[in-house]
């Protein structure tokens, strides 16, 4: 099963928006120089447009190497582009400026989960979900938890998605994994309970429509399994979901 699509879908496009925000450590009222530059950056990195952002980023970190912000942004753009010894010492740079930067230490979980880190990752993440001035800790519970599954141990992977439920009962990806996770026991109409409170708040996906059809056969509703085998065909012909709905047989 994989797992992948949800750490771009829930934590980097919401940590590229975090990044302009200045570090908790410094005063508020003075903006440093290098703000602009960070924020400039980030806009590009959002636009996709990699050459500029790293320009802007780098001339930000040189007119402020004390900004948590400018290293947090760069260390993010930096793994975009796959150079992880970079990315890793910005994002130490970013916490060694500011230990309670909540959304460096939830990104640099990410990161760390990526390259097998896990027990490293989750520390990180309990920092974030932790720190009571953190917006989103339902966030880091996602992430600790889709970080958890690769141990693997479902059991506490769930605990970390009902904390996260708790926080924000309207968390997309925490949603939709427990819609996973209940499919894989066997509990079928958990899992469509789950799925429908995704689908109010989050996209289709080749993911949550394959499991929709896969749901639904279980419970022997064929209209709806063929409901969304029909916007999986129609949506995303090319994904690995439609192929593995065209060798299930499903009509």
């Amino acid at each position: 099963m994989r797992r992948d699509w949800k750490w771009s879908a829930v934590v980097l496009a919401a940590l590229v928006t975090a990044a302009c925000s200045p570090a908790p450590v410094r005063d508020p009222s003075v903006e440093s120089p290098a703000e602009p530059l960070v924020k400039l950056g980030v806009a590009y990195m959002q636009r996709g447009d990699r050459v500029l952002a790293m320009q802007r980023l780098r001339r930000a970190v040189e007119i402020d190497p004390g900004l948590p912000s400018a290293h947090y942004a760069i260390a993010l753009l930096y793994e975009q582009l796959g150079e992880a010894e970079q990315a890793e010492q910005h994002f130490g740079k970013a916490l060694s400026l500011d230990d309670s930067y909540a959304e460096a230490h939830n990104a640099y979980g990410v990161f760390l989960c990526r390259r097998g880190d896990l027990d490293k990752a989750e520390q990180h993440f309990l920092l974030a979900a932790g720190n009571p001035l953190y917006t989103t800790p339902a966030l880091a519970y996602t992430n600790l938890a889709l970080c958890t599954l690769r141990r693997p141990d479902a059991a506490q992977a769930e605990t970390y998605l009902r904390q996260a439920l708790e926080l924000n009962p309207r968390q997309p990806s925490a949603l939709y994994q427990m819609a996973e996770l209940s499919f894989e026991h066997g509990e079928y109409l958990q899992a469509r309970a789950y799925l429908q409170r995704y689908q109010e708040v989050g996209p289709n996906t080749p993911q949550t429509l394959w499991l929709g059809v896969r749901t639904e056969q279980a419970l022997g509703n064929e209209t709806a399994a063929a409901g969304y085998a029909a916007a999986l065909r129609r949506d995303f012909g090319g994904s690995q979901e439609v192929q593995a709905l065209e060798q299930s047989g499903h009509p």
